[in-house]
């Protein structure tokens, strides 16, 4: 006589689909982290090979020299070629990058291309990652997401990448010998382990341009599109002005704010910008959950309180350096990277849904291409405080603050999209 096992009883729940945006969204984590590393190690560069502000704030800089035109490069492409090969491509390129900074150790004018790769290779990064995070939180891949969270997992990614780059380079460069080189070494760990997740997960666009999951669907009915200048003039109006604040609050903090109050934290300069470099971003995750609620109430009012919380910050950034305060400083970027959060969840949410189908990768590449121009703020500082005072600098950077809320305020709530 034989038996059988008994057989399950259903549970009536549906299984849950696989979460391929959960392995794809470290590509984002490992562009934010090559970003902000080196950030984290400015003032190490002072005292270490001995470089200027003026020098530094240079290489914090040419980063966006890079990421342009890796972002308006990779977006087009990896619409046309897929998501995969632009990302994998994207991960060497910032895997030697990586390399080069490290070898600037010793040889310091290998900072500059360094940088300038870091860049190609975060904004490709950027472009491809979003999109490709974006599909892999919609049907067929993902039934159960509710709208909107493809572009909060993207920020949140990108955010968890900009928070501990910074402060594992800065931790590790306190206390590991060769600072300027071991400081990199998580980075090509994290690329390593990023690669292996991707390669995993599935493509979403053929060669050609054609989603995937098209090619194997039953034909479905097809909507009328809504034509290319509508979604091009809604984006210059409502998206392309708050754009490059996501960057230019935290740039602020991170490569402005320590090296203006650190003078009495001897010995601990880098450590002080490596909980800086934790904080903004790190705020930045922590408002995720204020900006579904506001956007649920209304279309910018996320970005009526980014612009608002940049607003803040920057006075608390004149008062502590006016005062040389490095408490307040810290307070300052904490408000800043809130008004980062609140900035780029709002941007992404409006690229998601202002994009075509076939060309969300080059919509979202010109939103990055666009926040990251705020990474020439610290140069710009730099030059203006050769005749106004660091401080006063910063007051003034209020005003264009202020006329983008403004701005926004007004085409939001009067002029419909």
């Amino acid at each position: 006589m034989t038996t059988t096992a008994p057989a399950r009883l259903p549970t009536g729940r549906p299984p849950l689909p696989p979460r391929h945006w959960l392995r794809t969204g470290w590509v984002m984590t490992a562009s934010g982290w090559s970003a902000n590393q080196f950030s984290a190690l400015l003032g190490a560069y002072h005292s270490g090979p001995g470089l200027t502000a003026a020098t530094t704030s240079a290489l914090f800089g040419v980063y966006v020299l890079g990421l342009i035109p890796g972002l308006l490069l990779g977006g087009p492409l990896a619409d046309r070629r897929g998501r995969r090969p632009v990302v994998f491509t994207s991960l060497t390129i910032s895997a030697l990058a990586t390399a080069l900074l490290m070898a600037g150790a010793t040889a310091t004018g290998l900072l500059w291309p360094g940088r300038f790769l870091t860049g190609i290779g975060a904004g490709a990064l950027l472009s491809a990652g979003s999109a490709w995070i974006k599909e892999l939180s919609s049907p067929p891949y993902d039934t159960v997401s509710a709208a909107g969270a493809a572009a909060r997992r993207s920020g949140l990614f990108l955010s968890a990448g900009f928070a501990t780059g910074g402060l594992a380079a800065a931790l590790t460069a306190q206390w590991a010998p060769a600072p300027l080189i071991t400081a990199y070494l998580p980075h090509l760990a994290l690329s390593v382990a990023a690669a292996l997740l991707a390669a995993r997960t599935p493509e979403t666009v053929t060669p050609g341009g054609q989603l995937a999951a098209t090619t194997t669907a039953a034909p479905a009915p097809v909507p009328v599109p809504v034509p290319a200048p509508a979604h091009g003039a809604a984006f210059r109006r409502l998206v392309a002005p708050v754009a490059p604040w996501v960057f230019v609050a935290p740039s602020i903090a991170l490569a402005t704010l320590p090296g203006l109050v650190d003078a009495g934290l001897t010995g601990w300069q880098t450590v002080y910008a490596g909980i800086v470099t934790a904080v903004t971003p790190g705020t930045g995750l922590l408002v995720a959950p204020l900006a579904r609620r506001l956007a649920a109430r209304h279309r910018i009012a996320t970005a009526v309180a980014g612009l608002a919380a940049v607003i803040l910050g920057l006075l608390l950034a004149a008062f502590a350096v006016a005062c040389i305060r490095p408490d307040a400083a810290l307070l300052a970027a904490a408000v800043l990277g809130a008004g980062y959060g609140l900035c780029v969840a709002y941007g992404l949410t409006e690229v998601a849904a202002l994009a075509p189908p076939d060309g969300l990768a080059r919509l979202t590449a010109r939103f990055w291409a666009l926040c990251y121009l705020g990474f020439c703020t610290p140069y710009a500082i730099t030059l203006l405080t050769g005749w106004f005072a660091p401080a006063t600098v910063l007051l003034a950077a209020v005003v264009p603050a202020a006329a983008t809320l403004a701005l926004i305020a007004r085409r939001g709530t009067r002029r419909p999209v």
